[in-house]
């Protein structure tokens, strides 16, 4: 054992790849009897499960040890999992140790935690507003640095312009737009609108702000964010902004790159130039021993986008404070905010942001790009509070919950879904389960129809990359008929399965219609109005309309019944009424066996004309009971 190291458990990707380390997992006797633990490492499609045996109990403390040999190549995620009984229990070990949550804390957590009731188990319709609909009837004034497409039938560029920019072409795509099309919106059962980010930004994603004040030209005006709020209201919908406030554009009269006249006229010159500049201390430093000078903090490095500091009270109090960034966007009638790379914020300014949003509205809705599960998050050598504070985010997207389901469909990995759902269930607070973001696609992955092409597959860390970097190819790529035929089949039941999972069901503009796209930036292809697949359409009106009639899926609770690489069966029950869901992931007819109670109830809806006895291929069947 000489070669081994032993540690209590510490982040494995900060081992070095290719030793052996052994592993030591201390648990307390009082949690029950614990059967086995286990170490699941989860590299891309390939599991490794790494059995620990138990070793001693000392003064209430059970101690479970093994051994692992680590990849050469890079570890996506792992956790540990034990069994008490029949149970299975996740646990991820960090540095500042166990992050674990006792059944009765995480019972305490959820009865204080509070979601708005109508983020709860809500439709979402996602518009990436350059590409949705043109409403304005002027036409767009040329700028610097950017380029104007003549139609939308002209291909998005997903590389580099002449001068080497990204991201700089535009459709015109604006609020007005939104509002001519919110009847067709609404169509959709669609209960919350979540807008990309609509201020005025150089690029086309907006991401990278250059006045947080303003509504950027080619989107629209502030009084048009009225008008559209106004109109989504009256159909009985909420509308949230994308925030972006971990950083902002180089192009911003914050840093002003280029030296924009007008805005120094106004502010006077920008951080980059000034470090005397009334806007220097909004942006994160770091002191280069090279040159003996501060240089500034950029987001993954790309010198387009500054990080801002979200210690700095000047920074928190310019969007946070009275008068302040968000109390201007609630003015004009937004419901909430979805805060972008939240995970890169501070817990403090995130809770600033949601006081501030509930000083405009009591039941403001605060959604967080987390990626992985929000209740193990560590910063700073401690846990995140964002989710676990219950005074922060009420949610977030749900990638984390999202590659578990892609991966069942595309790959039958049964596994990995119902270990996900048994994490989230013991590891979410209800409430956040409840409006967790489920998506057919976003604006960061591709589309929902692509993912189900059978040609491609995924080996990287998340199910949705299905492709290499090879830009040319991607932009070329594109389904022939009978593969959209068969993709649309497995699309189907996994927009059915969502129809009926806890959480918010998204659906990213135009995945209704079968608009293609794979990965960036061929995703974010204009609405393409006048050639949509109305069968398609026709299903996601229906829906929608499930989830409007069927209320109780907004809070109802989640059971996996039985799961297999052919079969999902899961119940949702709520003191409204409860329902059993049974899905076939394959091509064949399935027979099915239902639980006592289901046989005779007449409440139904089917997928490709299943039966209580016998689910069509890719079908499936929902009873309901009262």
């Amino acid at each position: 054992m000489s070669s081994t190291k032993y540690f209590d458990i510490v982040e494995l990707e900060d081992l070095d790849y290719g030793k052996k380390y052994g592993l030591k997992v201390k648990l307390p006797t009082s949690i029950g009897w614990i059967d086995d633990v286990e170490l699941v490492i989860d590299k891309g499609y390939e599991r490794i499960m790494v059995p620990l045996k138990h070793y001693q109990n000392v003064a209430g403390i059970a101690t479970f040890i093994g051994e692992v040999s680590l990849p050469t190549s890079a570890l996506y995620h792992y956790y540990f999992k034990y069994r008490i009984g029949t149970e299975t229990k996740f646990i991820k070990k960090d540095r500042i140790g166990d992050t674990y949550i006792t059944k009765e804390e995480m019972q305490k957590l959820s009865v204080n935690y509070k979601v708005p009731e109508w983020a709860e188990g809500a439709v979402m319709y996602h518009i990436f507003v350059d590409r949705f609909n043109r409403g304005s009837k002027e036409p767009m004034k040329e700028m610097p640095r950017r380029s104007i497409h003549k139609s939308i039938d002209e291909e998005v560029i997903t590389g580099p312009d002449k001068d080497g920019i990204w991201n700089n072409d535009f459709y015109g795509g604006d609020l007005k737009g939104i509002t001519e099309k919110l009847d067709y919106i609404a169509s959709l059962g669609t209960d919350i609108i979540y807008l990309s980010p609509i201020v005025y930004s150089q690029s086309t994603h907006r991401y990278d702000a250059s006045d947080y004040e303003q509504v950027d030209p080619y989107a629209g005006t502030l009084e048009d964010l009225k008008e559209l709020c106004e109109e989504a209201h009256k159909r009985g919908m909420r509308v949230i902004l994308d925030a972006v406030f971990n950083h902002t554009g180089s192009d911003s009269k914050y840093y002003n790159y280029y030296q924009n006249e007008e805005w120094e006229k106004v502010d006077g010159k920008g951080a980059y130039w000034d470090e005397n500049s009334k806007y220097s201390r909004f942006f994160r430093k770091h002191y280069n021993p090279q040159t003996g000078k501060m240089d500034f903090d950029y987001w993954y490095g790309f010198d387009t986008l500054p990080v801002c500091n979200g210690d700095d009270k000047s920074w928190q109090d310019y969007i946070t404070g009275e008068n302040g960034v968000i109390d201007q966007w609630y003015a004009c009638g937004i419901d909430g905010l979805r805060l972008d790379v939240a995970d890169e914020l501070t817990d403090y300014f995130i809770e600033l942001i949601r006081i501030a949003s509930e000083r405009n509205k009591k039941d403001s809705f605060i959604l967080g790009e987390v990626w992985y599960n929000p209740m193990h998050q560590v910063k700073d050598n401690r846990v995140r509070g964002y989710i676990r504070d219950g005074n922060k985010m009420h949610s977030v997207m749900g990638y984390n919950f999202m590659d578990s389901i892609i991966r069942y469909f595309r790959y039958g990995d049964s596994y990995a879904l119902e270990n996900k759902v048994r994490e989230i269930k013991t590891t979410y607070p209800t409430g956040a389960i409840n409006a967790n973001m489920n998506f057919t696609s976003t604006h960061d992955i591709t589309r929902g129809i692509n993912l189900w092409d059978q040609r491609l597959f995924s080996c990287r860390e998340w199910a949705w990359n299905l492709y290499n970097e090879d830009h040319e190819w991607a932009k070329k790529y594109q389904l022939s008929k009978e593969e959209y035929e068969r993709a649309k089949e497995i699309y189907k039941e996994y927009v059915y399965t969502l129809t009926f999972m806890p959480g918010i069901l998204s659906i990213f503009y135009a995945d209704e219609v079968g608009l293609q796209g794979i990965g960036n930036l061929n995703n974010r292809k204009p609405f393409p109005w006048g050639k949509e697949d109305q069968e398609l359409l026709a299903f996601f009106r229906r829906m929608g309309q499930i989830r409007k009639n069927e209320s109780f899926l907004r809070r109802a609770d989640l059971d996996i019944i039985d799961i297999t690489p052919q079969i999902l069966m899961f119940e949702r029950t709520s003191s409204e009424g409860s329902a059993i869901i049974t899905i076939n992931r394959t091509q064949e007819e399935r027979k099915i066996l239902l639980p006592s109670g289901y046989e005779k109830e007449q409440k139904v809806y089917t997928l490709k004309k299943s039966t209580k006895k016998e689910l069509s291929p890719y079908g499936a069947i929902t009873i309901k009971k009262d």
